[in-house]
């Protein structure tokens, strides 16, 4: 089987858990990690390809996992498309945020000739297919998504940006019917005002539209528990036929599931045309290593 020679950006949770997924993917060869060193120095020790701070020094790479914070997507990913660097990105910011972004990323794409797959965690991602899965069966109805309880990755990087913030760990609670609260714990740096940290992270896109307390601890550690969450539920009416009930429920380990997701992701990338995509765009056997005859009978 001839293999894809793949990249892996990034070197915190989510990155771990990629190369982990890379190394178990059949058809892929992980060829560099990219990341300051020191910041790899675990991964160094047990994997005998090049940790290197730049792509350009990783042997010719035909995609990369791009295990990054939401807000880097918009100016690293079009810097590797570009390159003719195939990627996938775990994006979690919903709504038109997304959609600039892809728009700037179908440009980069084109430019360099690849295709990108992008909102490539969890939520949006595989839980965007459930939506649409459950509209298809009810195209009349609403869908609640209800997260948690967890800690939420996106939320906790950007708690972590405001200034005076040391560390931080935001937490979702469900309150049902799509509605949540966010809990962000805050360790302050030295001489930090408690009050303007509280504001900075109120008015932070992530956290404007939930109710959210923000809470000054000592230490976050002893509160940290990557597992997550969801509950997607839809009421709808399917044929003319009221009253249709549809439900999923998952559990997960947050940043191994998101790194899976990726790994998948960036495989469909580079299967398709050159363009920017998310998950609904692609066609599912996609996702998979293997033949598509052999694909349809374990699926079909």
């Amino acid at each position: 089987m001839v293999k894809f020679k793949v990249a892996v950006v990034g070197c915190g949770n989510v990155g771990a858990y990629a190369v982990a997924a890379v190394n178990n993917a059949p058809d892929m060869e992980l060829v560099g990690i990219v990341e300051r060193a020191d910041l790899c120095s675990g991964l160094a020790k047990v994997h005998t390809c090049p940790v290197v701070d730049c792509v350009s020094k990783v042997d010719r790479p035909q995609g990369a996992v791009l295990a990054i914070p939401s807000i880097f997507v918009p100016t690293l990913a079009p810097a590797y498309l570009a390159q003719g660097i195939a990627t996938s990105d775990s994006y979690d910011v919903h709504g038109q945020p997304l959609l600039d972004t892809l728009a700037q990323l179908e440009k980069a794409a084109k430019a360099g000739n690849v295709a990108s797959v992008s909102a490539a965690g969890w939520d949006p991602g595989t839980d965007s297919l459930i939506r649409a899965i459950f509209k298809l069966m009810a195209p009349q109805g609403l869908t609640h998504t209800n997260f948690g309880p967890g800690m939420s990755m996106g939320h906790t990087v950007a708690a972590k940006q405001v200034s005076g913030v040391r560390d931080a760990l935001s937490l979702t609670i469900p309150l049902g019917r799509g509605v949540h609260r966010r809990e962000v714990y805050v360790v302050l740096e030295p001489g930090a005002e408690f009050s303007f940290v509280r504001e900075g992270i109120l008015a932070d896109p992530y956290f404007a539209h939930d109710e959210t307390a923000v809470i000054q601890v000592a230490d976050v550690s002893s509160l940290l528990d990557v597992g997550h969450g969801v509950s997607i539920q839809r009421r709808g009416v399917s044929s003319g036929v009221h009253n249709q009930y549809l439900e999923f429920t998952s559990r997960i380990t947050n940043p191994a599931a998101t790194a899976q997701v990726l790994v998948a992701s960036l495989r469909a990338a580079l299967r398709q045309r050159p363009g920017a995509y998310v998950l609904p765009d692609l066609p599912l056997l996609d996702f998979f290593p293997g033949e598509r005859a052999q694909l349809i009978k374990e699926l079909c």
